[in-house]
């Protein structure tokens, strides 16, 4: 790692700002004593530090004169700068609480599209009515890219999904807050023979023609297909969900679908029925445990925990 060079004088004085703040109040209440009552120090506890202070300066900051502190030319000098420092470091100090406090700030977020139309707004709607001027930025991307996204921190936050079949792990650098299990639905037309079953095993379909989605979800379904002791016939692929909805309407083909799409998105035209014994896929939001305790990142994690656990509550 390289470090910063100091160049300059600055190389060889380096001053603890807590003495300019000590230092600003001596000169603006005229004595150690009226520093140290207006800052509830101990007086010897203000001269120590002003001490320290010219120590690492090199020169005296005071005289002391029958009518109180004088200062020396070069305390006229610090006094002159000691405004701004104090004005500076108290307005950084008032930023920073107010991050802490969530009355400010930032989060950056990239979800996949399906969270993005369900469980984001709803995560955003909550941190909005309680910290309105916390502000969340969204991206979109599928996984495993929201990750990477989150690992070359170009986001705070990422929600994703993974197949029990094909789980990928986060790796130790990652810490997740589980949102939620989003069952798999078999997407058929509303005239098919199975439409109005309440479930259908997935060894039943193993006739049918298949659409086939995303790479992650058609990964898991051929997968799921094999388990199941089949070979599906797939007659088309997109990662279009409502394209997939639109072709199982007219009679392409079948799919498999994660329930949180149909959700928000269903064609009048088909229905979902669960699938037996078909693992759902996991939501989980990811933060770098570097990143995991920062104010708005933790609180856009529990956001989105608590928002599964009711969602998962309601069935």
């Amino acid at each position: 790692m390289v470090r910063p060079r100091l160049s300059g004088s600055y190389a060889a004085v380096m001053v603890d700002p807590r003495y300019i703040g000590v230092f600003h109040e001596v000169v603006r209440t005229g004595s150690y004593t009226a520093a140290a009552r207006s800052l509830g120090y101990s007086q010897p506890a203000v001269s120590q530090q002003m001490r320290a202070l010219e120590r690492a300066l090199g020169t005296p900051l005071f005289l002391r004169a029958s009518g109180g502190l004088e200062l020396t030319e070069a305390g006229r000098i610090l006094a002159g700068h000691a405004d701004s420092v104090v004005e500076d470091l108290t307005a950084a100090a008032n930023k920073i609480t107010a991050v802490r406090e969530l009355r400010r700030g930032s989060v950056r977020l990239c979800a996949f599209p399906s969270a993005s139309a369900t469980l984001v707004p709803s995560a955003v709607a909550r941190i909005t009515a309680s910290h309105p001027e916390l502000r969340i930025q969204l991206s979109e991307a599928e996984p495993p890219d929201s990750l990477e996204a989150l690992r070359r921190g170009e986001c705070d936050v990422a929600l994703a999904f993974s197949y029990p079949d094909i789980e990928e792990p986060a790796g130790n650098d990652i810490t997740g807050t589980d949102v939620l299990d989003d069952p798999m639905v078999a997407v058929l037309p509303v005239a098919h023979p199975l439409a109005e079953r309440e479930s259908v095993a997935l060894r039943e379909l193993a006739g049918q023609r298949w659409i086939a989605g995303c790479p992650r979800c058609r990964d898991h379904f051929l997968r799921s297909c094999e388990s199941a002791g089949f070979e599906p016939d797939v007659a088309f692929t997109t990662d279009d969900n409502l394209a997939v909805q639109g072709l199982v309407a007219a009679g392409v083909g079948i799919a498999l679908m994660p329930s949180l799409v149909l959700s928000f998105l269903r064609h009048p035209d088909v229905v979902g029925i669960p699938v037996e014994g078909l693992r759902p896929r996991r939501v989980t939001a990811y933060a770098l445990w570097e990143q995991h305790r920062i104010p708005a990142t933790a609180l856009l994690l529990e956001t989105f925990g608590g928002l599964g656990a009711e969602i998962v509550a309601e069935g």
